[in-house]
C-alpha cells in the first residue's frame, strides 16, 4: 500500500471542438440556464456534519434572496432536463432543499438535493466544471462497464447525476466487518473485478472514498456490486499503480480480504471474466467506442511526462511494442484495450476450432 502514487494537483483539461461535436450526436450536450461559475457567488456557508458529528469537507451554500429565486428555478429546469424532457410545467412540484459545495479534491463539485413536495422523495445531481479527463471517464464507464451513466455538458459546465450506494469507506467501516463469509466472499469476488476494470480502462483513484458498494437483496441471500462514482482521474496519471485500487492504503481491508477468501485460481478466473466481458462491450458498442477514442487520441488530457511514464510501465507489465509508440493518453488507451480485445478473440477462435 502506498500513500504517495498520484500528483498533487491535476488540472481541468478544456472540451476540444471535435469531442464536443461527439457529445452532441449522442445526447450529451443540452443547453441549460445556470452555470458553475453562477454557483460560486453564495453569500455564506455551514458546515455539512455526518451522522457521527464529524466534518463531511461539503458546506452548506446560502445565496442572496435576489438570486436564490433565480437559481433554484434554474437547478430545478435543470433536474428536468437530465431526468426527463425539460418540461417547465413540473417545476412547481419540485424544491431545491440544499445547494453543498465540496472543499476537498479537484473537482470541487456543488451537489444539489431536488425533493418532489407531492411524495417527500429527494433526488441528488451535481454541477462540476467540464473538464475532458472526467467527461472521457463518464463516457467509458458508460460504454464499457455494467452501469449506465446519464450526464449532460454546456460549454464549461457539466452536469452529472448521483449514483446511489453506501461509500466505499463507509461499508468498509461500518458493514464489512457485519457481513458473514458468504458475502464477504462474494465482495472480494467483486473487488478482483472492480480492480481489473479500472486497470484494464485506465481509471485511476479508485480508494474507497471514490466509489460506492451497492446491496442487491435477492431471495435469501444480498448480493453486491461495486461501482466508480469519480471519473476525475481518467487516463491522467503516469503511475500504472494508480489505475489499480488494490495499492491504494483506503483498499487495504479489501484486499485483505480477497487474500483470505480467495485462491489464486478463483482470482485469475475472475480476472479473466472481466477481461472477457469488457472485450464483448467493445465489440457491441464498436461505432461509438470507435468514435470516442478517435477523439480522445487527438485530444490532450495529461502530460507528455505522465504519458511517456505510463506507456513504459504498461510495455514493462505487457511486454507489447505498441505501448512504446503511443503519443497521447487516447493512444495509450486504445492499445490498452485492443490488448484485450485480440487476446479474448484469439481464445474465442482456439475455442471454435
Amino acid at each position: 500500500m502506498q500513500d504517495n502514487l498520484m500528483s498533487r494537483k491535476k488540472p481541468s483539461f478544456p472540451i476540444s471542438e471535435r469531442f464536443n461535436t461527439y457529445l452532441a450526436r449522442y445526447n450529451r450536450n443540452s443547453k441549460i440556464p445556470v452555470f458553475y461559475d453562477d454557483l460560486l457567488r453564495f453569500s455564506g456557508s455551514i458546515v455539512v456534519y455526518d451522522k457521527h458529528e464529524e466534518d463531511t469537507l461539503w458546506v452548506r451554500c446560502y445565496y442572496a434572496d435576489s438570486e436564490r429565486t433565480e437559481i433554484d428555478e434554474s437547478l430545478k429546469h435543470i433536474y428536468t432536463i437530465l431526468h426527463s424532457d425539460g418540461n417547465v410545467d413540473s417545476l412547481e412540484f419540485l424544491n431545491v432543499d440544499a445547494i453543498d459545495y465540496c472543499t476537498f479534491g479537484n473537482s470541487k463539485p456543488f451537489r444539489i438535493r431536488v425533493r418532489n413536495i407531492l411524495n417527500d422523495v429527494t433526488t441528488y445531481f451535481y454541477v462540476k466544471i467540464a473538464d475532458a479527463s472526467r467527461i472521457y471517464g463518464l463516457e467509458i464507464e458508460h460504454i464499457l462497464s455494467p452501469h449506465r451513466i446519464n450526464f449532460l455538458v454546456y460549454k464549461d459546465t457539466l452536469i452529472e447525476e448521483h449514483i446511489a450506494g453506501i461509500p466505499g469507506d463507509v461499508f468498509i467501516e461500518e458493514e464489512l466487518p457485519n457481513c458473514d463469509d458468504h458475502a464477504k466472499t462474494q465482495i472480494a469476488k467483486q473487488f478482483v473485478k472492480f480492480n481489473e476494470r479500472c486497470m484494464l480502462r485506465l481509471l485511476g483513484d479508485m480508494r474507497s472514498y471514490n466509489y460506492v458498494i451497492i446491496p442487491t437483496h435477492d431471495f435469501d441471500r444480498v448480493n453486491y456490486t461495486i461501482r466508480a462514482i469519480d471519473f476525475d482521474q481518467q487516463c491522467y496519471e503516469g503511475n500504472l499503480k494508480v489505475y489499480r485500487p488494490q495499492f491504494f492504503k483506503e483498499n487495504f481491508k479489501m484486499v485483505q480480504l480477497v487474500s483470505e477468501k480467495l485462491q489464486i485460481n478463483s482470482i485469475e478466473q475472475y480476472r479473466k471474466e472481466e477481461r472477457s466481458i469488457l472485450a464483448k462491450r467493445m465489440i457491441n458498442a464498436r461505432g461509438r467506442f470507435k468514435e470516442l477514442i478517435k477523439c480522445m487520441i487527438n485530444d490532450h488530457v495529461s502530460t507528455p511526462e505522465n504519458v511517456r511514464a505510463l506507456r513504459k510501465d504498461l510495455y514493462i507489465f505487457t511486454n507489447d511494442m505498441r505501448f512504446k509508440r503511443a503519443r497521447t493518453m487516447g493512444q495509450i488507451l486504445r492499445t490498452a484495450l485492443e490488448f484485450v480485445q485480440r487476446n479474448y478473440e484469439y481464445a474465442n477462435t482456439k475455442f471454435q476450432e
